[in-house]
């Protein structure tokens, strides 16, 4: 004789590192199959739902979105194997990964630049600001002169 265990939704959010609120929500995108119910209506998990959960937060954890692991669910659930796909979505993963790491690349270079040629050093009582980031509007006449304010 198999024992199945029985999870009530707290017992299965403990279990697997999430809240109850999470794993409702992905009974109801259809992440997760409708559990059986106990007589006072508590949902009851199995084990199933354990690995079901696991592999849905690595998959998290690699970056792929919620709709790419229900497709790699469905695959699997067809008797599939979702290694293709897999590879397929975690490589597009990866280009991301290389467009976002490029794109701060350059704001960290931008910002050394602001820093090295057009900031000047913190403390000095006369400067004019050489940066339109960081200039509001030309001053209006005053004993220092024409200029702009800076924050």
């Amino acid at each position: 004789m198999v024992v199945v265990s029985q999870l009530t939704v707290s017992k299965l959010a403990s279990q697997v590192g999430t809240s109850s609120d999470t794993l409702r929500y992905y009974e109801r995108i259809g992440l997760l199959p409708e559990p059986a119910r106990s007589p006072s209506g508590y949902r009851l998990y199995g084990d199933e739902a354990v690995e079901r959960v696991r592999f849905i937060k690595r998959a998290q954890r690699f970056g792929l979105r919620l709709e790419e692991i229900g497709e790699l669910l469905s695959i699997r659930e067809r008797g599939m194997c979702p290694c293709g796909s897999t590879r397929r979505m975690l490589e597009a993963k990866v280009g991301e990964l290389t467009e976002e790491m490029e794109a701060l690349r350059r704001l960290r270079d931008d910002i050394q630049l602001m820093i090295d040629d057009r900031l000047p050093e913190a403390g000095q009582e006369s400067w004019q600001c050489g940066s339109s980031l960081i200039q509001i509007g030309r001053r209006s006449h005053t004993t220092k002169g024409e200029g702009y304010e800076c924050f």
